[in-house]
């Protein structure tokens, strides 16, 4: 049996498609246009923006590459940008190789 949802998750996914409608917005891109480019459906799309859940990764990725903001997300959470990251990366991982 599938166990329930936090509810921290729930509110962090609402929160992210919030995130991601502004971006839209701030570059004055319609639903459709950002839609488009992420090769999705409108509807797949609203589904990310109020923060669903059961879309895929794949699905977040393609729309924060539409807005131009994946390689932002992807710094944001790159350990090796934060000072406790670096910190404890020397301690704990192997020698980073960047491709």
């Amino acid at each position: 049996m599938k166990r329930p949802t936090s509810p921290i998750v729930t509110r962090s996914a609402k929160q992210l498609g919030e995130y991601m409608a502004n971006w839209r917005k701030l570059q004055g891109l319609t639903a459709e246009q950002v839609a488009q480019r992420a090769n999705i459906t409108r509807t797949t799309l609203r589904n990310v923006e109020n923060g669903g859940l059961g879309v895929t990764m794949e699905t977040y990725l393609s729309v924060l590459h539409a807005l131009g903001i994946l390689r932002d997300a992807i710094t944001a959470i790159d350990p090796y940008e934060s000072d406790l990251g670096r910190a404890r990366a020397d301690q704990i991982l192997p020698t980073r190789v960047r491709p």
